[in-house]
């Protein structure tokens, strides 16, 4: 009796061993398993490292922060001169990547709206008219709700394109005549007192008493 318990404890002693050593081969978690530590050496590569250099060309991580066309998103600044090229530029990009969603006017009424599609804010609302330059830069590259982010599409010069357009077109709806330049009142009175003229003049020579245009 003796004898048989002994062979038993042996046999189980053996087979815990066997297969202790089996359940430690076959073990490929993420706990063991072929990797290289930061900085460690390789025998994968001919100069034995295995961290690699940088490839040629390529842009490091958080290297657009050092962009100088790139400004806080409470900046209010401009870092490129606004003359006429950049706001039809900035029109051509605008109506390209923009208008899809927010509409040639700038009032949301895209065709992606019109379809059914949640329609993005108009731009002449108080609060995107009061926006810094900063911000609209920040959302048309990073996104922001429904929106995706466009710098893959968008390089950062043309981002700048058309957020002076977004603001022309900011300022069409909201200008006033006396921020006008002098030649250009001078038009607008001109054209305001022909349209009245002709407003009151009737067939005949008589005029209109309610006067007034159309």
């Amino acid at each position: 009796m003796i004898n048989t318990s002994r062979c038993l404890v042996a046999a189980c002693a053996a087979a815990c061993l066997i297969f202790g050593a089996g359940c430690e081969y076959l073990r490929q978690d993420m706990a063991n398993q072929p990797k290289n530590k930061a900085l460690s050496p390789s025998p994968f590569f001919e100069d034995g490292r295995s961290e690699r250099p940088l490839v040629e060309n390529t842009v490091a991580r958080g290297s657009l922060a050092n962009d100088e066309l790139l400004v806080p998103k409470d900046s209010n600044n401009f870092p490129l001169p606004v003359n006429l090229a950049m706001v039809e530029r900035g029109q051509e990009r605008y109506n390209i990547f923009c208008s899809p969603c927010h509409g040639f006017q700038g009032d949301g009424n895209g065709m992606v709206a019109m379809r059914g599609m949640k329609r993005p804010p108009s731009y002449h609302q108080d609060r995107l008219r009061q926006a810094p330059n900063g911000y609209i830069y920040d959302v048309m590259a990073n996104g922001f709700g429904q929106m995706l982010g466009y710098s893959a599409q968008i390089p950062p010069r043309d981002r700048w394109a058309i957020i002076a357009y977004i603001r022309a077109l900011q300022l069409s709806r909201n200008a006033k005549a006396t921020d006008l330049p002098a030649e250009l009142r001078e038009k607008l009175n001109q054209s305001g007192s022909s349209g009245e003229k002709q407003g009151g003049e009737k067939q005949g020579g008589t005029n209109d008493s309610t006067g007034g245009s159309f």
